[in-house]
């Protein structure tokens, strides 16, 4: 069996323009691995550390040489000679060497660089592509029984996209963090995709013809413009529908992720709006906002529509519309098994956002992929506001067929280079390709928690 030989680390750029990690991985045989770790704006406060260089001046104490030094210093001589195909002992190294819940020590970027790439070596070293070894992993994985079955065939997943941003991906002109959109009528990936470009340019011509912004983007590609109010950039998207010849619902739908924590206030217990006028609403008047929404337009998704800590809210949330709509939790669940657990008990949401720089591993991102899955909850593998030309997400949502990709929209190279890798993959796996579809929202649980029994 090849060894892991040599851990290099070094200090790069993302689509920010801050510094984050890169990690190479050499394998015994000559195999080389290469993964960049991604970067959060909107954080939630349960996610692991991101480690940085807070009181070096350099990039505004925004740097990354302490996880970099960490990967060498620290992490290397611990691993260095372990078989490059056992991953879960890799990455079980790597916690038990950080030693704490939320990787405070050697920061979740120093380990997450280590992780992923050791799996691109081992892929290399086996000469497959990343999303067929990836599917080993995820195959070799103890996934029943369970009240739900957990496909195991490589599936492309259906995307949802940015269209038009606020909150922090765009200056806070909305409350709101992204109006998305979701080519529920594709039946195969490359047509979803050119589905959502001609969205993409119609959005564009609609904001220019109502005198709105229509050049600048936000993180992650959206639209930025400042309008009305929250509800005006669901207008405005249903209005590029049609304009660009799809039905709303049939073959484009809705999604939003309302990034609730980030204007919730703790100690009063309220969402404090601004966007079309200041108002502060608590739970129950959080969620009626959501239910007009939801009568208005054809949203069949909502991102974190409550806060990170109110679980009664969304228990409520989730008894009101979780037949219906999709709940993801982002802040929620932060990636990590043990949040998914209280979701499960709580009967709080029903879809989980997968990102594994919240947890740090890909080991824990496979166990919440898992738990996840087998309790009917539907899984989105996302991007971070702040990427860059490193791909691993797209053969990690095709490998253990989530059935949901996040990206971001179709502007910003960083997000074209995933969406791109998804058209190869789709070419290797031929004419016969599993693409998820509309399915992937709409089979799943009527409550998350419930067995297929009820």
């Amino acid at each position: 069996m090849p060894e892991l030989k040599a851990l290099k680390a070094r200090q790069v750029l993302d689509s920010r323009g801050r510094p984050t990690v890169e990690v190479e991985a050499i394998a015994s045989t000559g195999a080389v691995g290469r993964a960049i770790v991604p970067s959060g704006a909107s954080t939630g406060r349960h996610e692991a550390l991101e480690l940085r260089d807070a009181a070096d001046p350099r990039y505004g104490g925004l740097g990354v040489g302490r996880a970099v030094g960490n990967v060498t210093r620290k992490i290397a001589p611990a691993v260095l000679g372990m078989d490059l195909f056992d991953q879960a002992g890799i990455d079980a190294k790597l916690i038990a060497l950080d030693g704490t819940p939320n990787k405070t020590q050697l920061g979740a970027n120093a380990l997450l660089g280590v992780s992923l790439a050791v799996a691109h070596a081992a892929a290399a070293a086996r000469g497959q592509e990343l999303f067929v070894y990836l599917n080993r992993l995820w195959r070799d994985r103890d996934h029943g029984p369970g009240a739900w079955p957990v496909p195991l065939e490589p599936t492309l997943p259906v995307p949802m996209v940015n269209m038009i941003s606020g909150g922090l991906h765009a200056g806070r002109n909305l409350d709101i963090q992204d109006v998305l959109i979701i080519p529920v009528g594709a039946t195969k990936f490359s047509e979803a995709l050119e589905m959502i470009v001609a969205l993409y340019r119609a959005t564009g011509s609609v904001l220019k013809q109502r005198g709105f912004e229509s050049a600048l983007v936000g993180d992650e590609g959206g639209y930025g413009p400042r309008l009305r109010d929250n509800e005006q950039a669901f207008e405005i998207v249903v209005d590029a529908i049609r304009a660009s010849g799809f039905e709303p619902a049939r073959d484009m739908a809705l999604a939003v992720d309302v990034a609730s924590s980030h204007f919730y206030d703790s100690s009063s217990k309220t969402y404090l709006l601004t966007a079309g006028g200041e108002r502060a609403l608590d739970s129950g008047g959080m969620i009626d906002l959501l239910a007009g929404w939801l009568e208005r337009y054809p949203i069949i998704s909502i991102e974190d529509g409550l806060a990170e800590d109110d679980w009664d809210g969304w228990a409520s949330l989730t008894e009101r519309f979780g037949s219906s709509v999709q709940l993801i939790g982002d802040d929620l669940f932060a990636t990590q098994v043990a949040r998914v657990r209280q979701g499960i008990e709580h009967k709080a949401a029903n879809a989980v956002l997968i990102k594994a720089n919240q947890v740090g591993t890909l080991s824990e991102t496979l166990d919440t992929l898992r738990l996840s899955r087998l309790h009917g909850f539907g899984t989105v593998v996302s991007a971070r506001s702040g990427e860059t030309e490193d791909t691993t997400i797209a053969d990690l949502a095709v490998a253990t067929a989530a059935g949901q990709i996040k990206i971001g929209s179709v502007a910003r190279s960083e997000r074209l280079a995933k969406y791109n890798r998804l058209l190869r993959i789709e070419e290797a796996l031929g004419p016969e390709a599993c693409f998820a579809g509309r399915s992937a929202i709409d089979e799943r649980p009527v409550r998350a928690g419930r067995s297929p029994e009820g």
